[in-house]
């Protein structure tokens, strides 16, 4: 009898995976990265902090796209990463540590985000994108000056 070929990743490591793709493409600025991560579907979502709801692949890409070319550089760190895994559907409770750097300067924040992944066909792609800022919080490593 032949053994059953072994798994090398878990679900939850394959959404941990592309939880990760999907914070390297926001730090590349590359909408390319982008697309890869996402389902190109009428019934994605994505929240941008500060954002209204924005509903269906293309304004979603047309948001990253906007962002993209509004910033010179973004790094984002996750931390308190909670990964659940529920059949094809897979949620990540993150907080996001985001440092923005635009022409004038910079700034910090720390925001919630809650990541929603579907499974088709095998594949995990992100089907929902959730944050809300957490105000008066800094990442770690940064100071609030004083005036």
């Amino acid at each position: 009898m032949t053994p059953a070929p072994t798994r090398l990743e878990t679900d939850e490591d394959e959404v941990l995976a592309i939880n990760l793709a999907f914070y390297r493409a926001i730090e590349s600025l590359d909408l390319s990265q982008m697309e890869a991560v996402w389902w190109h579907e009428d019934w994605v979502n994505c929240l941008h902090p500060g954002w209204d709801l924005i509903c269906g692949w293309e304004d979603i890409l047309e948001s990253w796209a906007g962002i993209f070319r509004s910033t010179a550089r973004l790094r984002v760190t996750i931390s308190r990463t909670i990964v659940h895994v529920l059949g094809d559907a897979a949620w990540v409770s993150c907080i996001e540590n985001v440092t923005s750097t635009y022409e004038s300067g910079f700034e910090t924040a720390m925001i919630e985000a809650t990541n929603i992944f579907a499974r088709r066909q095998g594949v995990w792609r992100m089907a929902h994108h959730h944050t809300t800022p957490l105000p008066g919080r800094l990442p770690s490593g940064t100071s609030r000056s004083v005036q």
